[in-house]
C-alpha cells in the first residue's frame, strides 16, 4: 500500500510501514510542512496515497469524505509519545492485510478501530 505520513507523526511511522513492505512518504520528505490540510488531502488524492495522521480534522467525513481517498487513518493514542503512536500502528499492520483501506476512514485508539465508509 501507499501511505503519506503527516508531519504531526514521528518519522518512525514511515519507517515501520516501509519495514512491512509499504510505500510510505512523509509530508516532510516532500517539503509539504505547514501546508493546509486541504492541500495535503489533494496531494494524497493525486498520488493515490492513504493518509496517516493525528489530526482530527481528517476524521470529519463532511470535509474529507472517505470515498474520495485511498484511505485515511487517524491515530488517537492516549499519549502522543513515539512509543504510544508506534504501538497503535503495530496493531494496525495485520488489519491492513485483512481489511480494505481504500475509500474508508479508520479512527484508531488503544481499544478499537472504528471504520467509516465503504471500500
Amino acid at each position: 500500500m501507499r501511505f503519506k505520513v503527516d508531519e504531526n507523526l514521528p518519522v518512525e511511522i514511515a519507517e515501520l510501514l516501509r519495514q512491512h513492505a509499504h510505500d510510505a512518504l512523509t509530508v516532510t520528505e516532500q517539503q509539504l510542512n505547514g501546508q493546509p490540510d486541504a492541500h495535503i488531502a489533494d496531494v494524497c488524492q493525486a498520488e493515490g496515497r492513504a493518509l496517516v495522521t493525528l489530526d482530527l480534522d481528517f476524521a470529519d467525513i463532511r470535509g474529507y469524505p472517505p470515498g474520495d481517498y485511498a484511505g485515511i487513518i487517524v491515530l488517537r493514542p492516549a499519549t502522543q509519545s513515539i512509543v504510544s503512536v508506534l504501538n497503535l500502528l503495530q496493531r494496525l499492520l495485520p488489519l491492513l492485510v485483512e481489511q480494505p483501506l481504500i475509500g474508508t476512514l479508520w479512527v484508531v485508539d488503544e481499544r478499537q478501530v472504528r471504520i467509516r465508509g465503504e471500500p
